[in-house]
């Protein structure tokens, strides 16, 4: 499937319709989740066949580009049931069968429990602001725990440092695949701009 057919498929998966911003409820775009999915199918081959988690998973364009591409079963874990049922409505919508949803909260499950469960783990997780600090460390410390392979993820470019050394300490290899600029809609009724360009990094992180 080439790109921009990923990216035109992927404009047919619902957003959320009223956003929580405690849980920082913001839509992975169609351009971004295309490009994610499209580099870990075509380069990396940790997609096609695979047993997939999305964590974080939101309404499921994640999930659903990854079951698209072939994933052997793609499990969405989330803490919210309102997205949780938008996403099933949206694999009802494509029927896609090979999607499981798990309703959990990531900071609190015995993420031993899934240790190495995974081939692949991708996220688009908090990125931790205001009430949610150090969020996306912990999404990435599960994601690690779970995942055989690899773990895709996106992340704020000024946290890049950070990460790195987080990474070197808990000894994974982080690599930049791409610098993204994240079009972040006004979706809050404190967002005084229409939109907000933020300067993302799409990270692969892998077990030696």
């Amino acid at each position: 499937m080439k790109l921009k057919e990923l990216e035109s498929c992927l404009q047919q998966v619902d957003a959320f319709e009223e956003p929580k911003i405690l849980l920082e409820q913001y839509p992975t775009s169609p351009h971004i989740a295309a490009c994610m999915l499209y580099t870990i199918h075509n380069t990396f081959d940790d997609i096609e066949g695979k047993l997939v988690a999305d964590l974080g998973c939101g309404c499921g364009v994640l999930s659903i580009g990854s079951a698209v591409l072939g994933a052997g079963l793609c499990v969405g874990l989330d803490i919210d049931r309102d997205a949780l049922d938008i996403f099933r409505r949206n694999a009802e919508d494509f029927e896609i069968s090979n999607v499981d949803l798990i309703q959990c909260d990531l900071c609190a499950i015995e993420t031993q429990n899934y240790a190495n469960k995974f081939d692949t783990v991708i996220m688009n997780p908090p990125f931790g602001t205001k009430h949610n600090q150090g969020m996306d460390m912990k999404f990435l410390r599960a994601a690690l725990t779970m995942a055989k392979t690899a773990v895709y993820s996106l992340h704020k470019t000024s946290t890049r440092e950070h990460i790195q050394k987080k990474a070197h300490d808990w000894g994974v290899k982080m690599e930049v695949l791409a610098e993204l600029r994240y079009d972040l809609p006004a979706s809050y009724k404190f967002h005084k701009k229409k939109s907000v360009d933020i300067q993302v990094d799409f990270l692969r992180f892998s077990k030696a």
